[in-house]
């Protein structure tokens, strides 16, 4: 099952069985040596080969170190599948029109479908986090770094994985290996600061992104409750508006905000 682009980002076309096993061939070649000198993984030795990654990544992003191991596992057979293996791809991403790299095909939902290929594991883990910084994700970097589980309920939810119980194989994995072991808490303070960082990244992003039709469904009138740490800058971050529309969607004369309130969001 390999991890779906946006829902309107389109997929690098098909092309034919005689080309994908021309490029597949080149890709593997390359990766000759690599491949002939791979040793299988256990799921002890892929955590312990990518625990520090994923720790990395949880301390940038605010990704459960959890949550990117059991979907690592997960997605690439604890790194002994094809895309791992050759392409180093261990979370199954697909190619958009906007990749640039190599490509690996595989079929998957559609014959020949178009895998990213990465020149080394890190890359793959590095590039996992990138794809989640899109609009549709944003609610979840709301979420305290060790919320594993709201993380598994919430990659659903945004449309992720379209298997139904996704976020139960992933707590089962965490659970099963304890994985939320790496997780780490954050201070008050530190979360404020990661989000504001990791949504203003986001609300970049969303200017080169095609509207996303998740979004477009919802209510063009949703609310917002105001949280502990809450700003008006985060919040209008968070929603892809500017504080002043933000005042302005709510008849606000000054920024004082109290917790509870309620807040829309969406012009």
């Amino acid at each position: 099952m390999g991890v779906q682009p946006p829902p309107t980002r389109a997929v690098i076309p098909t092309i034919s069985s005689v080309e994908a096993k021309r490029n597949n061939d080149v890709i593997q070649q390359v990766r000759k040596q690599a491949i002939a000198s791979f040793v299988p993984f256990t799921v002890a030795t892929y955590i312990e080969r990518f625990k520090a990654i994923a720790i990395k990544e949880m301390n940038l992003y605010g990704i459960p170190a959890s949550i990117t191991l059991a979907q690592g596992l997960f997605e690439s057979a604890y790194g002994n599948g094809d895309l791992a293996k050759i392409a180093n791809n261990h979370f199954g991403i697909k190619c958009t029109t906007d990749w640039k790299g190599k490509s690996y095909f595989k079929d998957d939902d559609q014959v020949n479908d178009c895998f990213r290929v990465y020149d080394n594991p890190e890359d793959s883990y590095r590039d996992h986090s990138e794809f989640l910084k899109r609009k549709r994700y944003a609610p979840l970097f709301e979420l305290d770094k060790n919320d594993y589980a709201g993380w598994a309920k919430g990659l659903k939810a945004a449309g992720y994985a379209t298997n139904p119980k996704y976020p139960d194989l992933l707590i089962g994995v965490i659970e099963r290996y304890q994985l939320d072991q790496y997780d780490r808490a954050e201070g008050e303070l530190q979360k404020i600061k990661r989000e504001d960082r990791v949504l203003t990244q986001i609300n970049k992003n969303i200017a080169r992104e095609t509207k996303d039709s998740l979004v477009q469904s919802t209510p063009l009138n949703r609310l917002y409750t105001i949280k502990t740490g809450d700003t008006l800058y985060n919040v209008s971050k968070r929603f892809g508006l500017t504080v002043d529309e933000l005042k302005a969607l709510n008849n606000m004369a000054d920024n004082n905000i109290k917790l509870g309130q309620k807040l829309v969001v969406a012009k």
